[in-house]
């Protein structure tokens, strides 16, 4: 686990599109996994900046969404495909077609989990996941005591969760759903390489456990350690907690400029 700290949000949003540019260049085909939610803003902005000026495209691309809201109607703007369309594929060149996501709508939502994990495996599987996590250390919507095994599938959502995400409707916390669709923590650990992005003061416990604190269910980001390769992107008050702060600062200031990401 590479743990980079920066003096700003926006600082490693720009690390996070780095990441990605350097990808897309080696493999313009390349399957992405995008997340919803404040923390990976900073790197769609870069994104859009960087194609409109003609440097990347992410056209040859597609990518699969970590979640959606169950039973939100199609046309409202929390609805987490609409929220990526807006955030995402508005800002860049790809086609909306190649964008994909599970079906918080359909009648079925246990075979709409299942052909969600075909989808993916058909493509090949993700090439980089974009994270964010929880103050409760969840990631997509596994909350605390998920299996660490787990695919995609329906869950409940914690009143901390619905609290958090309140701000997006409103403030008012009974218009946030109950529950999701999400990809499990199984299926988030088959990409190949993982990149979570935190920034701000009320993260710094879920980032301290998710990189020092044992490997629990109790904090799902923490089984990322048992991750080949995983990114992790942070402000400074997002790594207040961490008592290797100083290490993972001098080891990235060591790291060798052809290592990339």
């Amino acid at each position: 686990m590479e743990v980079v700290i920066t003096e700003t949000a926006a600082k490693a949003g720009a690390l996070g599109a780095d990441a990605i540019t350097e990808l897309v260049a080696r493999q313009p085909n390349a399957v992405l996994g995008l997340a919803t939610g404040s923390s990976p803003l900073a790197v769609y902005d870069e994104l859009g900046q960087r194609v409109r000026a003609g440097t990347l495209s992410l056209a040859a691309t597609q990518a699969f969404m970590l979640d959606e809201y169950v039973g939100l109607p199609a046309d409202h703007p929390e609805r987490y495909r609409n929220v990526i369309e807006r955030e995402f594929v508005g800002r860049v060149d790809i086609d909306s077609a190649r964008v994909h996501g599970p079906d918080g709508r359909a009648a079925d939502l246990a075979a709409a989990a299942a052909d969600y994990e075909d989808q993916i495996a058909a493509a090949g599987g993700v090439d980089l996941q974009i994270l964010g996590i929880g103050t409760d250390g969840h990631i997509a919507f596994n909350e605390p005591g998920s299996s660490l095994a787990s695919r995609t599938r329906v869950k409940t959502l914690t009143h901390q969760t619905r609290a958090d995400n309140a701000r997006f409707f409103g403030g008012d916390i009974e218009a946030v759903p109950q529950h999701c669709l999400t990809q499990g923590i199984g299926t988030i650990m088959n990409a190949r390489h993982i990149m979570l992005l935190a920034s701000g003061r009320g993260k710094a416990e879920a980032v301290h456990q998710l990189v020092e604190g044992p490997i629990s269910a109790m904090w799902p980001g923490t089984i990322l350690q048992m991750h080949q390769h995983v990114t992790v992107l942070i402000d400074t008050a997002a790594a207040s907690r961490l008592q290797l702060a100083t290490y993972f600062t001098e080891t990235y200031t060591a790291k060798p400029c052809w290592q990339g990401f």
